[in-house]
């Protein structure tokens, strides 16, 4: 993996954008009507890279402890720090999403050359996304997905009539390929049957379904179908802690701290035989941009954050129906 060695001095700044989403956003955590993101820009005066972030209070983040954290990088890039350094001297979060896809960014429009190409990693190619069916009533869930028309859904789950909604999302979409997300909703007791029914209705995977500190009891039930880790693991030093537990994992770049990170955990679960999601937060192009290269990896990809938002920044990814094309260098990379 391609790294500049010698970065030069950089200005450093960043900023909260506030992006409303088309409709609620509801999981078994709660609501959000917006999409708070921190865009990092790092320029040398003439080149300009671009890292966009979520902060997530699950993690203990906030728009005001991201900002600061971004903002004591400010004198390191002024001294010309540069995307091996930033892994070393900043935690795994995203912060450090945002500066590493920003150095990234501004490598690759220095040397002329792709992301994709200082990553020796394939060419990106168009891939299908997930769309993902916001946490609601049954009735309203079926509705969405009948309607959405996408070959990949995303349910968003973890509480109380989860099987009804199940059962009714699977009439609206009797040909759809699903993905269940209890998002830590669900109690041990009730796995037996919720595992049953989403066999029985053709589900493929099911990500998160016990709180973090319950994972160890997974590995007490047959998985009829492959169980995910999301909020189990962030980083390549949080693998092992989830190792005979799951069958998959989602990586996202917020928890990883960026595409670094990303390659790092993405090989080392490769080695292990996981399965592999490729996710995201609630957000721009800025952010679905460095995670659609992994999207060559991914047994499923998960990028459909710009869909769900009333307008997506402007140049943006091209969606098409429930195609994700590769991103333009205008865009990121």
């Amino acid at each position: 993996m391609h790294s500049i060695n010698t970065i030069p001095s950089l200005n450093l700044r960043c900023k909260i954008e506030d992006w409303p989403i088309r409709d609620k956003f509801t999981i078994s955590r709660g609501s959000k009507s917006t999409a708070q993101v921190i865009v990092a820009t790092l320029t040398d005066g003439d080149i300009v890279g671009r890292g966009e972030c979520v902060p997530y209070l699950r993690y203990e983040e906030s728009l005001k402890s991201v900002t600061h954290q971004i903002n004591e990088m400010i004198e390191p890039f002024h001294q010309g720090l540069n995307r091996n350094q930033l892994n070393e001297i900043m935690p795994a979060g995203a912060a450090r999403n945002a500066l590493d896809c920003a150095l990234w960014d501004f490598e690759a429009k220095l040397l002329s050359k792709s992301v994709s190409q200082l990553a020796g990693l394939p060419t990106p190619q168009p891939c299908t996304t997930a769309y993902t069916i916001s946490m609601d009533t049954p009735e309203t869930m079926a509705a969405k997905a009948g309607a959405a028309k996408y070959p990949l859904l995303k349910l968003k789950l973890g509480s109380q009539g989860d099987k009804e909604r199940m059962e009714k999302i699977r009439e609206a979409a009797p040909s759809a390929r699903l993905i269940v997300d209890a998002n830590e909703g669900w109690e041990f007791s009730e796995l037996p049957s919720m595992f049953a029914i989403a066999r029985e209705l053709g589900v493929e995977l099911i990500e998160q379904p016990l709180p973090i500190h319950l994972d160890h009891m997974l590995s007490q039930l047959d998985h009829p179908v492959p169980i995910a880790a999301d909020e189990s693991i962030h980083h390549i030093q949080s693998l092992s802690k989830i190792a005979g537990y799951f069958d998959a994992i989602n990586i996202k770049l917020d928890k990883t701290g960026g595409l670094t990170g990303a390659l790092e955990l993405l090989a080392a679960s490769r080695e292990l035989g996981l399965g592999i999601m490729i996710g995201c937060m609630v957000s721009t192009s800025l952010s679905m941009a460095p995670a659609s290269l992994l999207s060559v990896f991914a047994d499923w990809v998960d990028l459909d954050g710009p869909l769900l938002l009333s307008n997506d920044r402007e140049p943006g990814l091209r969606y098409a129906d429930f195609i994700l094309y590769p991103p333009q260098t205008e865009l990121w990379g």
